[in-house]
């Protein structure tokens, strides 16, 4: 089956970095073709949130391996993580952040790339993390008046975090953290060669192409949807039905529609009410970001003790 996961998401890798070069070439080309806000929150709540819609189902496993029995329990404790977060970003909103961008640049690290990997370990933890740190930083070194727009649009009014990010802008942090993720990616490419593992190389220049013709919140976006949750989604898929391909992706669709229905219907209420504080981009970009980070985290709890339980 690794195999095959394998085989899987190289094709995914070269199909999405094809996909980043012309898809960017033509948004580029044409300048007055404005993506909207709107449509990244739309693809963002149906694609991207999907990927882990069936965090009941890993709740549900996690509590039978741990032999507890009442299943509310599960549901309780994640929306507990989730309204948590939502209630110290708004307290601590700079700190929450940097913890939330920390975290999400493992997640995204070892999501994209451990399907490559046979054994795991400190070290490879740590690559994980440089690897996925380009999809945090590069958006700043490509956009970085933007990128701090969008900060400010998340609350974040702490003096001291923007002289902290003028400062790693002033003395080429930026750049040697892009550095770093290029050498956790050739170390991971070359820990147990295998050619199936050139989607690492595809995976970072893809990012890369994103961040240098889109916006960040489009590049983000398509890297999100596109790659992120889509290989996921393969993942989950293959484990339902590893002989049947088509067949585990209709079982997943089926299994994932409610709760995506559910964080959907939830998401637009939050907006609608934002809306009559903020104007709009600004709150979509804060139920997007601040609420994909309520959901990270008990997202990534679960993988963590599910992870650790099953061995």
């Amino acid at each position: 089956m690794n195999s095959q996961i394998k085989k899987i998401n190289l094709n995914h890798s070269f199909i999405f970095f094809l996909f980043c070069n012309v898809f960017s070439v033509v948004v580029f080309k044409f300048t007055n073709l404005n993506i909207s806000t709107l449509f990244c929150f739309l693809l963002i709540l149906t694609i991207g949130v999907s990927h882990g819609a069936l965090d009941h189902l890993k709740g549900k496993k996690l509590l039978t391996i741990l032999n507890i029995k009442k299943f509310y329990i599960f549901y309780l404790i994640y929306i507990l993580l989730a309204l948590s977060v939502i209630l110290v970003w708004t307290i601590v909103p700079a700190i929450t952040l940097i913890v939330f961008l920390a975290v999400a640049s493992f997640h995204f690290g070892k999501e994209d790339t451990q399907f490559l990997i046979n054994k795991n370990s400190n070290l490879i933890s740590i690559l994980y993390f440089f690897r996925g740190i380009l999809i945090i930083i590069t958006p700043l070194y490509f956009n970085f008046d933007e990128t701090v727009t969008i900060f400010k649009m998340l609350l974040i009014d702490s003096e001291q975090f923007y002289s902290s990010l003028g400062f790693i802008e002033k003395y080429k942090i930026i750049e040697i953290a892009i550095g770093l993720s290029a050498l956790s990616s050739i170390i991971l490419f070359l820990r147990e060669f295998n050619i199936k593992k050139f989607a690492i190389f595809l995976d970072f220049f893809s990012i890369i192409i994103l961040n240098y013709y889109l916006s960040p919140l489009v590049a983000f976006t398509i890297y999100f949807c596109f790659l992120h949750s889509i290989r996921h989604t393969i993942s989950l898929a293959i484990e339902m039905d590893s002989s049947n391909l088509k067949n585990g992706l209709k079982l997943f669709a089926q299994k994932a529609f409610p709760l995506t229905v559910l964080t959907a219907i939830f998401s637009v209420l939050g907006l609608y009410f934002l809306n009559n504080v903020y104007e709009l981009n600004s709150a979509i970009l804060k139920i997007i970001f601040i609420g994909l980070a309520s959901l990270t985290f008990p997202h990534i709890l679960l993988e963590y003790f599910l992870e650790k339980n099953e061995k």
